[in-house]
């Protein structure tokens, strides 16, 4: 997997870009979350998409009730069963997402240059002179002037069913605008976004909080994806929240940045959420086109240097409705990459695309390509630097183990950990290796019964950029004689044999602990 490492600063053969990339066990290093609706949750699709990549589902809360998301869930079990591959589950909440409601769901014409009112009053039906919308405070909220976005729920951006309006004047809570292009708003739902304006509205809904206690907790979602984050102290309350729901107090917390005054709050966000996702839907509407890039280069360098996972979204769009992406769009996926995302994610094109295995098939094969010219030498020393002297224990012997494996050329690192982190720190540096997370299970008690931790811990490193997960057997604890971790290992490079990453005469970079020390070994196989 490493050897065909190549640099772009490197003199390469023209001809040899076109040679077909050898297959391997991993598709890609960079992880895709897939999100599941209409067109992606029969058992046959779901399947489709693990295989092809997927690695995280997304279920979006903005439309469909608990008993549709259900179903869903329980045909990607019977998926992961038939498969044997592991995904985790992330549930996104709906959040200040202003919407307009569209109950006959007839198509609404708008002319350019004509006039359409936004009234709070739901009673009203759409059309094309009054559009109602969930939220009595808008009116408060803008003045002439201001731009307004409508779309369609997860539009691509390509179609003709999203309109810019202008503020004309504010009648008492309605908002006259003008029209500035023809559009057709067609489906039961449109999301409304205005431009640089703060919109009173909680985070974290009454209707979110339903739908994570009736289904999030039945079902110990991994990720709680958090729309519209815009103050670290969303991320607070929203954890404050999980911690009363027993088994949640373990979800992780990904910030979703949407606008300006996320990106404003950006550091203190970073700090309290377990990751990030950028919207980058929203957010190209809020900022200037120019900056949209700068955004996203500065947001992933952060990301990378706190060892939080990132998530970039909207990346090919017009996959929703064709089998190849753009040339624009197959090089942002790799311009992703290479800026340093652990994962992309997939909305429209899964959810109500033509192809969503296709899709997932095809922005893999993308992220792989992009890996083999990713520079690591470069950001394993930013890296370093960025920590700075003196290391913690576990940051050195993290860096130590990557440094250890790239100059002996290890086709693997594995890595002992019953938290996790220390496999997260190790991916932090980006080896050029897939690291293999073996998650011991620790047994707890509530007086009650005995349990074991670590299913959460295996699944949460599944959005994380080279780390692939196992869940070992529980008899063997991490932090044990040499003895039982010989035949933990055993377990681990069976496993990475059968699956093709390891081969004899290959070395392996072993990362555990042993009594109260941390070791780093390397093993070279024999035949």
């Amino acid at each position: 997997m490493h050897s065909n490492h190549l640099l772009l600063e490197e003199p390469i053969r023209m001809a040899s870009i076109l040679e077909p990339s050898k297959a391997s066990f991993f598709p890609a290093m960079t992880k895709i979350v897939g999100t599941l609706g209409p067109r992606s949750r029969s058992v046959d699709v779901i399947s489709g998409c693990l295989k092809a990549g997927m690695s995280v589902a997304r279920f979006d809360f903005s439309w469909g009730d608990c008993a549709y998301h259900q179903e869903t869930l329980d045909n990607l079990k019977t998926a992961i069963k038939s498969t044997k591959k592991l995904c985790a589950v992330m549930l996104d909440t709906v959040g200040a997402e202003m919407q307009v409601v569209n109950k006959s769901e007839k198509s609404i014409s708008l002319q350019q240059d004509g006039n359409v009112i936004l009234t709070p009053d739901k009673g009203q039906e759409a059309s094309s002179q009054v559009l109602p919308i969930n939220f009595n405070g808008l009116a408060k909220a803008v003045k002439k002037g201001d731009t307004i976005f409508i779309g369609q729920y997860l539009f691509t951006g390509s179609e003709t069913t999203s309109v810019w309006l202008e503020v004309d004047k504010v009648d008492g809570d309605d908002v006259d605008c003008k029209i500035k292009n023809t559009a057709t708003l067609a489906g039961a739902l449109f999301t409304l976004h205005a431009s640089q304006i703060h919109i009173d509205l909680p985070t974290l809904t009454e209707k979110d909080k339903e739908n994570i206690s009736a289904w999030g907790v039945p079902n110990k979602i991994d990720f709680l994806s958090l729309s519209y984050t815009r103050h670290a102290q969303d991320v607070r309350e929203a954890r404050e929240y999980l911690s009363k729901l027993g088994d949640l107090s373990q979800t992780q917390i990904f910030a979703k940045i949407e606008n300006i005054e996320g990106l404003t709050h950006f550091d203190e966000i970073l700090q309290e959420a377990d990751g990030i996702i950028l919207s980058r839907g929203n957010l190209g509407i809020d900022l200037p086109p120019e900056k949209v890039f700068l955004f996203q280069k500065t947001a992933l360098y952060k990301c990378n240097m706190a060892g939080k996972p990132a998530v970039v979204t909207r990346v090919v769009d017009s996959m929703t409705d064709n089998l190849r992406p753009t040339r624009a769009e197959a090089t942002d996926v790799a311009n992703a990459v290479l800026d340093g995302s652990d994962a992309i994610l997939l909305g429209a094109e899964t959810l109500r695309g033509l192809y969503p295995v296709e899709t997932i098939s095809t922005v893999g094969k993308i992220c792989a390509e992009a890996e083999k010219v990713f520079n690591q030498d470069l950001y394993f020393k930013k890296t370093v630097k960025y920590v700075g002297e003196p290391m913690t224990h576990l940051e050195a012997i993290a860096s130590s183990a990557v440094r250890a494996a790239i100059k002996v050329k290890a086709s693997v690192i594995i890595c002992f950990t019953s938290s996790g982190r220390a496999a997260r720190l190790i991916a932090k540096y980006r080896p050029t290796m897939p690291v293999l997370s073996v998650v011991i299970p620790r047994l707890k008690s509530n007086q009650l019964k005995w349990s074991f931790s670590g299913a959460f811990e295996a699944r949460q490193s599944l959005i994380v950029r080279g780390l692939f997960p196992m869940l070992a057997d529980p008899r063997h604890p991490a932090e044990s004689n040499s003895a039982t971790n010989e035949s933990v290992l055993k377990v681990a490079l069976d496993f990475g044999k059968a699956s093709g990453v390891i081969k004899s005469h290959d070395r392996v970079v072993v990362c555990q602990k042993v009594g109260d020390a941390s070791v780093v070994k390397i093993i070279e196989l024999e035949d």
